[in-house]
């Protein structure tokens, strides 16, 4: 039986998102409405949103008063967008703002009229969301993160910390299709290294602590995690399952060394988040999701965690630390 999701809206279920003056004002006539479909559960998430509104803020818009936010989310990591994208659909929202490629498909099966903002996608063209970065055609434009072309660097960077990997587990969401470019990448980088992949298929939540015991339990000695909003929701339990069993491991969000994983390498999502906020102001004001090209990140973070690198054994070379934006004691 399919579990159907519930619909989240903010003051309701998410205090930390909500503003109360906001949540009980009534909006005037011909204020624009925003759906925001989110790629999981709000709260493991609350800041990548607090960013949109920072962004919209920054641009003029209060809410409540000039714009009005739609919040949608699925109940569970990994839970279906379908139901929720057309819920916003069916209120008549002027604009869709989408994280990640499941709710972005989710949105683009709903409509294609109303416009489609991506608030971050792994990588916009290779998973089919638009034509091409500089036209990206239809209803969809946004930003994209890049995160296949950085997936073979974070191998470079777990070698570099731990120069004794040799077998590297890789863990993917097999139902992903942004997780097969990802994978060639990591392989790749991995094969010039001279170190061994094992790929640790995980769809569901539950099958996590299995999959990364049965790794460790099979000779690996280090772990990458793949984007995927799944593992984003999780990546504290990912980072505590990976110290468990101390497996050096690194993942594309800053987020994640901040939850106790060891290093992390990416485009900050925050700041994409942020930037989505001019997209929609954009569209507001009368252009054409075709007519705008997407995005590429212009600001990235490093992250390290010096505790779990010192409960592995491990020292932080000198030539990471004076790279790292975030050094987490």
């Amino acid at each position: 039986m399919v579990r159907r999701s519930r619909l989240l809206v903010v003051g309701l279920a998410l205090g930390v998102l909500a503003h109360p003056a906001a949540a009980a004002a009534q909006p005037a006539v011909g204020v624009p409405r925003i759906g925001v479909l989110s790629a999981g559960p709000l709260p493991p998430r609350a800041h990548q949103w607090e960013a949109f509104r920072r962004g919209l803020r920054e641009l003029g818009y209060i809410e409540g008063k000039n714009i009005l936010l739609e919040f949608r989310a699925p109940r569970e990591e990994g839970g279906r967008h379908d139901e929720l994208a057309a819920d916003l659909v069916r209120l008549k929202v002027d604009v869709i703002v989408a994280a990640t490629a499941p709710a972005i498909q989710a949105a683009r099966r709903a409509t294609s009229t109303i416009p489609i903002v991506m608030a971050t996608s792994a990588d916009a063209v290779r998973d089919g969301l638009v034509a091409s970065l500089s036209r990206p055609g239809g209803n969809v434009t946004g930003l994209s993160m890049l995160q296949t072309d950085l997936s073979g660097k974070r191998v470079e960077l777990l070698r570099e910390i731990a120069p004794g990997v040799s077998r590297l587990a890789v863990l993917l969401n097999p139902a992903s299709a942004q997780s097969v470019s990802q994978l060639r990448e990591v392989e790749a980088a991995a094969r010039a290294l001279g170190v061994v992949t094992v790929r640790l298929e995980v769809s569901r939540a539950d099958q996590l602590e299995r999959a990364l015991r049965a790794a460790a339990e099979g000779g690996a000695d280090s772990l990458i995690v793949l984007t995927e909003p799944l593992f984003y929701g999780l990546r504290a339990r990912v980072a505590e399952l990976a110290l468990k069993h101390r497996l050096p491991a690194t993942a594309p969000w800053t987020v994640f060394a901040e939850a106790g994983g060891l290093v992390s390498y990416g485009a900050s999502d925050t700041e994409n988040y942020r930037r989505a906020a001019a997209y929609v102001d954009k569209i507001l004001k009368g252009a054409k999701p075709a007519d705008l090209p997407v995005e590429q990140p212009t600001v990235f973070d490093l992250g390290v965690n010096l505790k779990t690198a010192r409960a592995l054994g491990l020292t932080i070379p000198p030539s990471v630390l004076a790279r790292a934006d975030r050094v987490i004691e």
